[in-house]
């Protein structure tokens, strides 16, 4: 597709795995024993990674792009688990639901 739309099935697909994501993140958050209001508050932290769009197209997509892979939380939740830490195992969580979120919503209907 040109203009890099994702359709169909393979759409589909994608959008079921960020569901599964999302709802898992979810599922583990809560039975970590932490604050929904943390949740809450802390699910659109990861937006603020649009901010470097202010700067330039390049550097926003470079940072956003970042911020929305799924590498960096993976890695926080296992240290955390490694160290059985909820301080960063709850915050990873809460990432890992954003960018299931936000993949559900569409994010994940573009090629990149």
């Amino acid at each position: 597709m040109p203009d890099g739309t994702i359709h169909g099935w393979p759409r589909y697909v994608l959008q079921a795995e960020a569901a599964t994501i999302f709802a898992g993140a979810i599922w583990a958050y809560a039975r970590s024993s932490q604050s929904w209001w943390i949740f809450a508050g802390g699910l659109l932290l990861p937006d603020l990674g649009m901010v470097g769009y202010l700067s330039n197209t390049k550097l926003g997509s470079i940072i956003y792009n970042a911020v929305h892979s799924e590498t960096p939380p993976i890695v926080l939740l296992c240290a955390g688990y490694a160290r059985q830490d909820p301080r960063l195992i709850g915050p990873a969580l809460i990432w890992l639901a954003h960018i299931g979120m936000d993949r559900v919503m569409g994010g994940s209907a573009k090629a990149k």
